[in-house]
């Protein structure tokens, strides 16, 4: 049999393969950023709605509680994807890495800065960051970042204050329980757990896009699916798959009520008060794109917040057209 003929008949069997579902799909490890959290909601949205199963893609999610985290795993090969916060794929290029958001969940980032009860009368605002120790998911996460924003931005230096890696959930509340931390950055439903206890009250809320001009200057595209750009560039097939199963999963949100969404995630989530999930998540819902493509006006806002305080970032070049691609966004069908 000639080289060429043996060529059509390997391709022939491949084809076969694939059509009788005998080959396998490969495992595509994603990392989230705190799977439990409602800013990742498509995540596991997706998982409980069969969605990746419909594409045909064998999905493996994993957790980390803080992004930074998550962004680590995926630059050490550990997992192929990250569904974390934008602000990532700016800070990874001005280190020389390339990444890029590939389904923008988010035009908000749906955080809010938390102060204890017994420290409201101290800190009216995040210029009375000073001297204060601020609770955040990890160092150089996200939180992280925006609360050095909004520290400076209101006229405290870095260094004027400390940011104390406390993670989410039940560890974010003991540290606000115990005193470890003033005041503290987090998402729904942890929110809504300290509000509820009187634990806490709202210093900053960026739950909405409204808010989140008022407190950041602009769209601040958050929660999104990113991955390295040479895995892009290697796997469209894939990639293009995924797409299609986040936003599919992002009109699903849009189109149906908070207790419908909730209906569909693991009772865990609720954290023992189902009604209280519901209403963090009629709140969040207005957050997430209802279509996966980032917003034009949002990366330069969060260029320029990185810029403030970031010295990694500050200076730089930032070529942002790299950092985000809407191109598999853009080819999901409308009927998806």
């Amino acid at each position: 049999m000639s080289k060429k003929s043996l060529f059509f008949a390997a391709a022939l069997a491949i084809a076969l393969a694939t059509a009788s579902g005998a080959q396998a799909a490969e495992k595509i490890s994603i990392m989230v950023g705190g799977i439990e959290k409602i800013i990742y909601l498509p995540a596991r949205l997706a998982e409980q709605l069969g969605y990746f199963k419909e594409e045909g893609l064998d999905v493996e999610l994993l957790s980390e509680p803080a992004g930074v985290n998550a962004e680590d795993e995926m630059l050490a090969g550990a997992v192929q994807g990250v569904v974390g916060f934008y602000d990532h794929t700016i800070d990874l290029q001005a280190k020389g890495k390339y990444a890029e958001s590939v389904v923008q969940f988010s035009h908000a980032p749906g955080e809010v800065e938390l102060v204890s009860a017994r420290m409201a009368d101290q800190i009216k605002s995040p210029a009375d960051f000073k001297g204060k120790s601020l609770g955040v998911t990890g160092l150089g996460s996200s939180t992280n970042f925006l609360t050095q924003f909004l520290a400076v931005k209101n006229g405290v230096k870095l260094g004027e204050f400390t940011s104390v890696p406390v993670g989410a959930g039940n560890t974010f509340i003991a540290a606000m329980q115990h005193g470890q931390i003033d005041a503290g950055m987090t998402t729904e439903p942890t929110i809504s757990r300290l509000l509820k206890t009187g634990e806490a009250k709202i210093l900053v809320d960026m739950r909405s896009v409204d808010t989140t001009r008022a407190a950041l200057g602009g769209v601040y595209p958050a929660a999104c699916l990113y991955m390295q750009t040479d895995w892009v560039e290697k796997h469209p097939v894939e990639v293009q798959k995924l797409a299609n199963v986040f936003v599919k999963t992002l009109r699903y949100i849009a189109t149906h009520s908070a207790d419908e969404i909730a209906a569909q995630m693991p009772k865990d989530y609720y954290t023992g008060d189902k009604a209280m999930y519901v209403n963090a998540l009629a709140t969040g819902k207005q957050m997430f794109t209802a279509d996966g493509v980032m917003p034009s006006d949002g990366p330069p806002t969060v260029l320029q917040v990185l810029s403030t305080f970031d010295k990694t970032v500050k200076g730089k070049t930032i070529d942002l057209s790299k950092t985000y691609t809407t191109s598999f966004v853009k080819a999901v069908p409308a009927t998806n």
